[in-house]
């Protein structure tokens, strides 16, 4: 039995709304790779009209071969699949022909920039079909659907793009927020909800590898300490899908891991040359695995106060534990590999991704208490501290907050220690400053010595 499908319900109902509509359409989907693309357009389309094409990389005359072996065998229409060496443009117009001519006709193309590559005149020629037929007869709707999030941007999404402005909306897949995260594992507790949130962040098939009947040390031991599994190697095989000279990314993505942020301290640290570390830097932001981050104050930040960060919980995960250590887990068990490579350290691990969860959460505890003022959320640092929570309102105010992940053993102590943030942040325009603390135990009170308090079961709510 397959497994069943969770979540994306807004998005479905964009879809549904856009093939229910007298009107042709035309959306383009994209977002990181496993996110969940491919199975939001199988299921939208499991009860329509549609030609899925995956795009490969494989020269132009077999995908279009392939193409209309598909369009034959979906569309009941033999003779598409006999009909030789035609280019894309006979090939989807033919595909359109042959349709029912009482339903609307839905054609994916699905990782776009592997088919554009091999035929780069394929966006043009779709301009032509859409302008001149397509978006006059109402009977089509057209999802192109890419990973690569800079190409989408560019090729599809673009100015210089044929396909500019013709397009009835566009869908960015984002991974499950936390809260939609929890659903794969309704039986753990918040914690431990909270613990395969900072490795498996929000991806769908990484949450669906977890068996909510074991542990989560047990499921990390079962995914990344046993050879034979989904995750054992599989940030190594998603960055060999779309990257060439993986071993720079490979060394990027292990200092990153291991704490480096700045660009000369990465490219320091890589080995690569500072004239060369933006390129790959800019890579990996477009796939979608790698963000900017700088110091919230409320104003402008400068260009030198940026550090770059791992979004992507599975590979910082992997390359902090797993890959610099792949030849003692091949010559381990899993069970001594966790114990020695993984548990010493995955407190410390747990704590940081908890403070990217509370970051993630502090907008739904404004919209619980009714703070209708817009605002910035993000971290702050300087020279002299380090602040996990700033939610920098345009009503001036400010709130500093302090997560601690471990055991709390003097409420008052930690609460002073919040305090404490609120005295170091730099507060430049002058704000009203309010400090929280967030624990992975639910405090006794909600305000505590003028401390906003909020533990997991309230952020989980």
């Amino acid at each position: 039995m397959s497994a069943p499908f969770v979540g994306r319900e807004r998005e479905l109902e964009v879809l549904n709304q856009a093939y229910a509509s007298e009107q042709s359409a035309f959306y383009p989907i994209y977002g990181r790779r496993r996110v969940g693309k491919t199975e939001l357009i199988l299921h939208f389309t499991e009860d329509k009209p549609a030609v899925f094409y995956l795009g490969k990389e494989a020269v132009a005359e077999y995908q279009v071969a392939e193409f209309l072996e598909i369009a034959a065998e979906k569309l009941g229409e033999p003779l598409l699949a006999d009909l030789g060496e035609v280019g894309w443009k006979k090939a989807l117009k033919l595909v359109v022909e042959r349709a029912p001519k009482d339903q609307k006709l839905v054609i994916v193309l699905d990782e776009f920039q592997w088919t554009t590559a091999a035929s780069p005149e394929l966006p043009s020629v779709i301009q032509e079909l859409w302008d001149l037929e397509w978006s006059r007869t109402g009977k089509v709707m057209l999802i192109l659907c890419g990973s690569y999030v800079g190409f989408m941007e560019r090729e599809v999404l673009g100015k210089k793009s044929p396909l500019y402005g013709r397009r009835s909306g566009q869908i960015q897949l984002q991974p499950f927020g936390y809260k939609e995260a929890a659903g794969f594992h309704p039986g753990y507790s918040r914690a431990d909800q909270a613990r395969v949130r900072a490795i498996c962040g929000g991806i769908p098939f990484y949450l669906k590898q977890f068996d909510g009947g074991r542990s989560v040390a047990q499921n990390i031991q079962e995914n990344f300490l046993t050879p034979h599994t989904a995750l054992f190697r599989e940030a190594d095989f998603l960055l060999r899908e779309e990257l060439r000279e993986v071993e720079h990314y490979h060394a990027i993505l292990m200092v990153l891991a291991g704490g480096a942020q700045s660009a000369a301290e990465l490219a320091k640290r890589a080995g690569i040359s500072s004239a060369n570390i933006q390129y790959y830097l800019k890579t990996l932001m477009e796939l979608g695995y790698l963000g900017k981050s700088y110091p919230v104050t409320g104003k402008k930040p400068s260009a030198r106060s940026v550090k770059y960060v791992l979004t992507d919980p599975l590979l910082k995960f992997w390359f902090r534990f797993c890959f610099p250590n792949l030849s003692k887990i091949v010559t381990s068990t899993a069970a001594k590999g966790f114990d020695q490579l993984i548990a010493p350290q995955l407190d410390a691990y747990y704590g940081s991704g908890f403070e990217v969860l509370c970051r993630e959460a502090l907008p739904s505890l404004y919209e619980k208490e009714g703070i209708s003022a817009s605002y910035e959320v993000g971290e702050y640092w300087d020279k002299a501290v380090q602040i996990d929570v700033v939610g920098a309102r345009d009503d001036q105010w400010t709130d500093v907050g302090e997560c601690k992940w471990g055991t709390v053993r003097s409420w008052p102590a930690v609460c002073r220690e919040a305090k404490s943030k609120v005295e170091a942040y730099t507060n430049p325009r002058g704000d009203s400053l309010s400090p929280w603390l967030f624990t992975r135990l639910n405090p006794k009170e909600k305000t505590r010595d003028g401390v906003r308090c909020v533990g997991l079961d309230e952020l989980y709510e």
